[in-house]
């Protein structure tokens, strides 16, 4: 999370929360980002959103491989598999990040929040349902500005919907796959209050800072928290919860409204 940088420039990060309880963009201590979703962004995927959260946007794509991945040949597991990959363009922060590819291997970060997303679509998908088949959720995130791992896995939802929907009119599936909804959110808390869907300049100045997945019925698919300094309660973790879940059934609300 440290490694996306501020892109709004000249803000002292001790003014994050003024006391009038307003954040540094006016927004309410529950209050989302703008959100925008534009589907179909990329013509040659099977599945294609790019979704935007204030400052940061994600471009994901969903392709389907009409085989499944090694392993599960080898040791004859039945049904499917969802997958997905992350990166950030160089030019996505405002410091230029160096691409991975020039490194020769993936970074630590990446290859969590890569697995992060894997693992939650899976938990939304019935993977016997959807043959013999293999989905890949590619989560590139074009502007950093906080939140990119819970944008992606919002924004990945969104393309696997729209990649079963079309392997359901070609007849390649009879039944839709996916379970339920899902989506991701940030929360924090900054000068002992509570926020939701921290950008940059937030998160780097939090006392805590979490990332909630979760799905359409209320279930927890994964918290991640983290103290920067000192401990938070059950209480404060609470709190955080409750803010996760307005966030995310608002987004929810939004993934359908594009869905249609």
């Amino acid at each position: 999370m440290k490694k996306e940088i501020n892109l709004s420039g000249g803000i002292d990060l001790d003014a994050v929360v003024e006391n009038s309880g307003k954040r540094i963009d006016g927004r309410a201590a529950d209050e989302l980002r703008r959100v925008r979703f534009t589907k179909d962004f990329i013509t040659s995927a099977k599945g294609s959103v790019l979704v935007e959260m204030g400052n940061t946007r994600v471009i994901c794509n969903a392709s389907v491989d009409e085989n499944v991945p090694g392993w599960m040949r080898y040791q004859n597991v039945p049904g499917g598999w969802v997958t997905a990959e992350y990166s950030m363009l160089p030019a996505a922060t405002q410091d230029r990040t160096q691409r991975e590819a020039s490194k020769g291997k993936i970074g630590g970060r990446t290859m969590e929040i890569q697995r992060l997303i894997g693992r939650s679509l899976r938990a939304v998908v019935d993977l016997q349902k959807l043959g013999r088949r293999q989905i890949f959720l590619d989560c590139d995130v074009i502007q950093a500005d906080g939140g990119t791992r819970t944008a992606s896995i919002t924004g990945a939802y969104v393309a696997l919907k729209l990649a079963v929907a079309q392997l359901l009119k070609e007849g390649k599936i009879k039944e839709d796959p996916v379970v339920e909804g899902l989506a991701a959110i940030s929360c924090g808390i900054n000068k002992a209050v509570p926020i939701l869907d921290l950008c940059y300049l937030e998160d780097s100045a939090a006392e805590v800072d979490a990332n909630f997945v979760m799905t359409e019925s209320g279930k927890i698919i994964e918290v991640q928290g983290t103290a920067e300094g000192a401990p938070f309660s059950k209480d404060e973790l609470m709190q955080m919860m409750t803010l996760a879940e307005k966030g995310i059934g608002e987004l929810i609300e939004m993934q359908k409204a594009v869905l249609g």
